[in-house]
């Protein structure tokens, strides 16, 4: 039994590193993209300065990393293993190890309340970190110091972790005290998974304490069915309800988005080919990927479609379904177009902060666009991230470098394609707009394709016949 329950913990860990990288991992993509960790000092600061500062600031630092999704879900595994074996400390771990082992399982109820947390992809990092901050903070002061000095020094704590985790500030609106400053992207959420798991800490170390002074002999002499059966329960239980809560569909939607960003036109192609998508976003990149490569009018009728609706949407008002809309546009050379919309994505974030991926576009589309004072805006701050840093040095000795640009495979093309005649652009995407991108520039096979395609998908023939009728 002295191996097999550290075997335990080790295997919790393992199975949420398995499912976060396997099952999860586009969630992880997601909490990164509506993110700009800056290795700055006032950014810093303003973090820090509110209540709850330094749990926020850990979880930003940390979800940088879930670029790489396998990387962000060994992190979780780490906090959410941590959080466990401190349970067990603070539950009297030395008794929980030796004579009571039927207790041990009691002490995986806080984080796997905690990954039940971390299923909602607005569910931010910051509040495992304010779990686990508050329980290392109590376990040193029990651990350090006893008697009258033990009390003493864990009233003194309290304010000290209210401004460490939160939530306390004179500035801040009463509400925001209760529900956390910065625990969920959707402010007016209550985090009732968060604060179920903060409190369950506590009542099994009240627990802990009972049993162990009132009925600890009884429960040493148990025999081995009551020393393993809650362990069984809270695994059986708690891992019935991981399953049943986990957004598959969801994963799926962020997959495509992943896929478009990046432009992995072939892994698409790949896995419409296994899967059709059948909601907007799936359909909108499933149509860019088959217009990549030349094959949208083949073989979009092989595919499901959701009318115009899956080629260019109407740019709704939140931060994610815009953004694969925003990629067709640009793809297309429309690209104040996209401009626009990444700019409107972003500013549409709930916790108002920035996007390291909108970021990467907008000094995109101002380089293509010739302003190069604003691109130099982006690209400077993007020299202080982790990730973004080598992209910002190696892209900026081509603001004002005209022939670089021109040579560039990307940014050449686009400038080339992007409009020369100033418009007003609707909401609704017109097939005007894509017939001025291919009468200026033949080449743009991709606006061509997309002009046919929105003749065929509205049953528009007559159009149909005139642009064709034109082009001979």
């Amino acid at each position: 039994m002295k191996y097999i329950l550290p075997l335990c913990t080790l295997l919790f860990g393992v199975a949420v590193l398995l499912f976060f990288g396997l099952a999860y991992p586009h969630h992880l993509h997601y909490q990164e993209q509506f993110q700009l960790f800056l290795f700055d000092s006032n950014y810093v600061w303003d973090i820090v300065k509110h209540p709850g500062g330094v749990a926020d600031l850990l979880g930003r630092f940390c979800t940088q990393f879930f670029l790489y999704a396998w990387v962000g879900a060994a992190i979780i595994a780490i906090l959410l293993s941590a959080i466990q074996l401190l349970t067990l400390r603070l539950s009297n771990g030395q008794w929980s190890m030796v004579n009571g082992q039927w207790s041990y399982g009691l002490t995986f109820v806080p984080s796997f309340l905690l990954w039940l947390y971390l299923l909602d992809e607005n569910a931010l990092l910051s509040g495992v970190w304010a779990v686990l901050l508050t329980q290392l903070v109590v376990w040193a002061v029990v651990t350090l110091v006893s008697g009258w000095t033990r009390r003493i020094l864990l009233i003194a704590v309290i304010p000290i972790l209210y401004i460490m985790v939160g939530p306390v500030c004179f500035p801040l609106p009463v509400d925001s005290l209760w529900l956390g400053v910065h625990y969920h992207r959707y402010p007016t959420v209550f985090p009732w998974l968060l604060w179920g798991a903060a409190l369950s800490v506590w009542v099994l170390v009240l627990a802990a304490w009972i049993i162990g002074t009132v009925l600890r002999d009884t429960i040493s002499k148990g025999n081995w069915i009551i020393r393993t059966v809650p362990m069984i329960l809270v695994a059986a239980v708690m891992g019935t309800l991981v399953w049943k809560n986990t957004n598959i569909k969801a994963e799926k939607v962020m997959q495509y988005d992943f896929m478009a960003r990046h432009q992995q036109w072939n892994r698409i192609l790949q896995t419409i080919s296994a899967e059709k998508p059948n909601n907007q976003i799936g359909v909108t990149v499933q149509n860019l990927a088959l217009a990549m490569h030349g094959m949208l009018l083949e073989h979009m009728g092989d595919f499901n479609q959701n009318g115009i609706a899956g080629l260019l949407p109407d740019v709704k008002e939140d931060a994610t379904s815009p953004l694969p809309t925003a990629e067709a546009f640009y793809q297309l050379g429309m690209i104040n177009v996209a401009q626009r919309t990444v700019f409107e994505a972003q500013e549409a974030i709930l916790d108002f902060q920035k996007s390291g991926r909108c970021y990467q576009r907008l000094a995109q589309t101002n380089l293509i666009n010739g302003q190069y004072a604003v691109a130099r805006k982006y690209l400077s701050a993007l020299q202080k991230t982790l990730f973004y840093r080598d992209w910002a040095n190696e892209t900026l000795p081509l603001l004002g470098n005209e022939e670089a640009i021109a040579k560039h495979p990307e940014y050449g093309r686009l400038r080339q394609w992007n409009y020369k005649d100033e418009f007003y652009f609707s909401d609704h995407t017109t097939p005007e707009m894509l017939e001025s991108l291919y009468q200026a520039n033949p080449d743009n096979r991709l606006a061509y394709q997309y002009l046919l395609a929105y003749y065929v998908l509205t049953g528009d023939r007559e159009r149909y016949n005139q642009f064709m009728s034109k082009k001979q």
